[in-house]
């Protein structure tokens, strides 16, 4: 699996531990983060870390202080600007549709899609800001922040690492495993964003 012309190992390996923290920090609550490959991403280096590469404590303190810092900016922002978001042009990294879907989404679970939404891309991205935008109570988005931040960006990394440490040269299955291991994570999510996307339709008729 690429990104910018790179593996996933080879980018890792490039950008270091502060490279990561910004990948994950700029995919959790900045609008033009909604591309970068956090899921792979953290899996792959949990692989990394189970062959010495990283080290798990830093790996995982960082990737979670990266979701759940990202995730703030976003709220701080969606607070800020208010509605006023849905009135923004559309752009090469902004797409309205994905607003407005994740704002269903939203309206549907409230703080769970903070949850729910860490394994959805696209959705990641925007489920902060709007908490932000629907004024959210900070403790509650606190509470679900931490809670989906946990489940993610230290959840991934730990199943990357012990399946590192169980298979025998795990680098030959490395994009089936992480093809999986993001399918089988984002079922639940995707459940229910499948339910939000369908009533979205029946909207726009």
């Amino acid at each position: 699996m690429d990104f910018l012309g790179l593996s996933l190992t080879e980018l890792i390996r490039s950008v270091g531990y502060l490279g990561i923290f910004g990948i994950i920090f700029a995919e959790s609550g900045l609008l033009i983060g909604f591309f970068l490959p956090g899921d792979s991403l953290l899996f792959t280096a949990g692989v990394l870390s189970s062959q010495g590469y990283l080290s798990l404590g830093v790996l995982i303190f960082l990737s979670l202080a990266g979701a759940v810092l990202g995730d703030n900016v976003g709220y701080s922002f969606g607070k800020k600007v208010g509605p006023l978001i849905f009135t923004k042009e559309e752009s090469w990294f902004f797409r309205k549709d994905h607003l407005e879907r994740a704002a269903l989404f939203y309206e549907k679970y409230g703080g769970l899609t903070l949850v729910l939404a860490r394994f959805l891309p696209f959705i990641r991205t925007f489920a902060p800001i709007l908490a932000g935008v629907g004024r959210m109570p900070y403790r509650v988005f606190l509470f679900y922040n931490f809670l989906g931040g946990m489940l993610w960006a230290v959840g991934l990394p730990l199943i990357g690492f012990y399946l590192g440490r169980v298979i025998p040269d795990v680098d030959k299955y490395l994009l089936p495993l992480v093809l999986a291991i993001i399918t089988l994570t984002a079922i639940p999510g995707a459940v229910h964003f499948l339910k939000v996307y369908q009533a979205y339709g029946r909207e726009r008729r």
